[in-house]
């Protein structure tokens, strides 16, 4: 038993770990741990149990740098702009219950979706590979009609991030996302909110309260995206918030948030940005058992280790469940704590530290050519806040390459 109970939570604590640290994100460190010299003489299930742990810990996590710091990593980039609105509102902490909702709809909703992609994806799979290139087009195409206000810079914006995209994708650097997604949506968005001098407000400490009918869009939106997103390798957690926020017109409506940079319901985006990313990484190990395609970094680590069996699925999955039940408070504690302290200390003060690490992070993982990208990236971010655009368009940096790649020509 204790072979089970301790790497669930080291696992944990590794997760919680790298969750709070802005700019690491997941993949790395699953990666780095399968070259640690000792890992190969543990038992496949102890391995298996803390990868999973920590990855899904981590997706409850890593909303906090997101929310109160303006720290992203790739898959929680698009949480900044609702939570950081949220946050100057004094509902940091409220910010945060709701991706922490999403995350625990995600637990529930894998019991509809493990039992569809075990018995229906397989059938379609050939079919949606085909499809792929096609499919993200549409995307594109969808995204870019739904604009209410300036199509033309819209345009401008996701193809000046799709070449930068491409141009980092293709030079010889080790994580390339890190500096890309870093400075289009981290220190972007820091380096902005030094120059307006933030300041943030006292925050309250509040019971969630929201309406059950609201939580209906965001799960019906989880259960069509997740499976799709699964499989297509440039939609993480961030594009598919955005692609189900404009298919579930209720979570995208005409209205701007204060400072003009994306039309988004807050409260209703977060819970599907929170229940996306955790289901793409919980899905991400059924995609592993049923194709031996690895859609994560956790997900690559843990193929490294073994052919899934069916009891390795089981104890996967368990995992996910018993995870989520400690990640919940843990996530609340420190986000309470934070949240009490954060108005205390000027935010500029907060900002210019977490800027600089972020500097370093970068520059420690991918040199010289990462900080010119993360330069180059963090221009074109702010060009997008300051002509006010939505900033969900940066993520062409990631789709365009992505459509070019799977172009059956």
């Amino acid at each position: 038993m204790l072979n089970l109970i301790i790497p669930l939570i080291l696992g944990i604590l590794a997760g919680t770990t790298t969750g709070l640290i802005p700019g690491i994100h997941i993949n790395l460190v699953a990666i780095l741990v399968l070259s640690l010299a000792f890992i190969s003489q543990l038992p496949i299930t102890t391995l298996l149990i803390f990868i999973t742990a920590m990855a899904i810990t981590h997706t409850f996590i890593d909303f906090i740098p997101s929310i109160f710091l303006g720290a992203p990593d790739e898959d929680t980039a698009l949480g900044v702009l609702p939570g950081h609105k949220l946050l100057l509102n004094g509902q940091g902490h409220h910010a945060l219950k709701l991706t922490l909702l999403g995350s625990t709809i995600a637990v529930l909703t894998l019991i509809i979706v493990i039992p569809v992609f075990i018995f229906a994806i397989p059938k379609i799979y050939p079919t949606l590979q085909k499809m792929m290139a096609f499919f993200l087009i549409w995307i594109v195409i969808f995204l870019i009609y739904s604009e209410k206000e300036s199509k033309t810079k819209a345009v401008l914006i996701f193809v000046m991030a799709g070449f930068l995209g491409l141009a980092t994708l293709n030079l010889n650097v080790e994580q390339p996302l890190l500096p890309l997604l870093t400075g289009l949506f981290g220190t972007s968005t820091i380096i902005y909110s030094i120059k307006s001098k933030t300041i943030v407000p006292e925050q309250k400490i509040e019971k969630l309260k929201i309406n059950k009918k609201d939580l209906i869009g965001p799960t019906l939106t989880t259960l069509f995206i997740s499976p799709i997103c699964s499989f297509f390798p440039g939609l993480g957690s961030s594009q598919a918030a955005i692609i189900g926020s404009e298919i579930m017109p209720k979570i995208s409506p005409d209205k701007k948030t204060p400072d003009n940079q994306d039309n988004l319901n807050s409260e209703e985006f977060l819970i599907l940005l929170g229940s996306i990313n955790t289901i793409v990484m919980s899905v991400s190990f059924v995609t592993l058992f049923l194709f031996q395609k690895t859609r994560t970094g956790a997900a690559f680590a843990i193929s490294q280790i073994t052919q899934l069996s069916t009891t390795d699925l089981a104890t996967i999955l368990i995992t996910i469940i018993l995870s989520a039940i400690i990640a919940i408070p843990i996530s609340l504690t420190i986000s309470k704590f934070i949240a009490k302290r954060i108005h205390k200390i000027s935010y500029t003060k907060i900002s210019i530290p977490i800027l600089i690490f972020l500097i370093i992070i970068t520059a420690l993982f991918t040199g010289i050519i990462g900080l010119i990208i993360l330069t180059v990236a963090t221009i074109l971010g702010l060009t997008c806040i300051e002509i006010q655009t939505r900033r969900s368009f940066l993520m062409g940096a990631i789709l365009i390459p992505t459509i070019i790649f799977y172009l059956p020509f």
